[in-house]
Parts: structure tokens; C-alpha cells; sequence
């Protein structure tokens, strides 16, 4: 009896969380990640467009153009504007520098009720953090691999 009891249960809990939960498109998500991230990428391409075009060289104009990037993303992450394009966007909105300047402001407006030690200075790279080792690591074993076979 306590076995049949658990299956229906089982099963009417399986049917609740399939009418609740939200069906998305897969075709739709890609289009939309598609936009986003061209989007992002064509307005770095802009802002470098227009420094090149006022005398910046172009590996300073690069330069300039992530700081202006990841500026602004942090600034719509602080406006709360940002989560949403990310909502919208999906993985388009996290792939460029501006997903990684996103997650470090998210992750320090999200802890810094806890002070500036414990909440920000703890929790700030928590989501970035593995991202920068590994970052280091690979480039660390790619550089290695180039020297070696050079």
C-alpha cells in the first residue's frame, strides 16, 4: 500500500512540474543569443571604429574598447538592467568580456551587506574565480606547449 502510495505521488508531483515549468524554444534561444552576443560584439567594434577613427591606434583602441565594455556592463549589472538582457539574451549576453565584468559586479552588489572583508572581498570572484584560473592554467600549458615546439 505505502509503495503504490509513493508512485502516485511520485507521479502527480511529475505532472505538476511539468505544467509549471516554463517550455522554451531551442531555435528561439539561439536566435536570441545570436543577437545579443552580435549586438554586444558590433558595439565593441563601433566604439573601436570611432577611436581608430580620432587617432587611436589600434591595439590601444582595443584596449580602450574592453574598458569601456566591461565598464558598462558592470554599470547596467549596478542598474539591474543587465540581468536582464542576460534573461534575454542567454549564453549571448555571457560569452563576451561583458557576461565576466557581469558576474564580479553581480557577485559584489550580492554580498556587500555582509561588509567589505566577509561579503565582497570573500565572495567577488566566486563566480569569475575559476574562470581566471583556469584561464591562466591553460594559457600557462598552451605557452609551454608553443616554447617547447618552437
Amino acid at each position: 500500500m505505502q509503495i503504490r502510495d509513493d508512485k502516485e505521488l511520485s507521479k502527480k508531483y511529475n505532472q505538476y512540474v511539468k505544467k509549471v515549468t516554463k517550455t522554451t524554444s531551442l531555435i528561439k534561444n539561439m536566435i536570441n543569443a545570436f543577437l545579443v552576443g552580435g549586438a554586444i560584439c558590433s558595439l565593441g567594434q563601433i566604439i573601436t571604429n570611432i577611436l581608430q577613427r580620432y587617432g587611436v591606434g589600434k591595439e590601444n583602441a582595443s584596449y580602450v574598447t574592453i574598458i569601456i565594455l566591461v565598464g558598462l556592463s558592470a554599470l547596467l549589472t549596478g542598474l539591474n538592467i543587465y540581468p536582464k538582457i542576460g534573461k534575454y539574451g542567454g549564453a549571448g549576453s555571457l560569452v563576451p568580456i561583458t557576461g565576466f565584468a557581469n558576474s564580479v559586479a553581480a557577485a559584489a552588489i550580492e554580498f556587500k551587506a555582509e561588509g567589505m572583508v566577509m561579503g565582497l572581498g570573500c565572495k567577488i570572484f566566486t563566480i569569475a574565480g575559476p574562470v581566471i584560473l583556469y584561464g591562466i592554467l591553460s594559457s600557462w600549458v598552451l605557452g609551454i606547449i608553443y616554447f617547447l615546439f618552437q
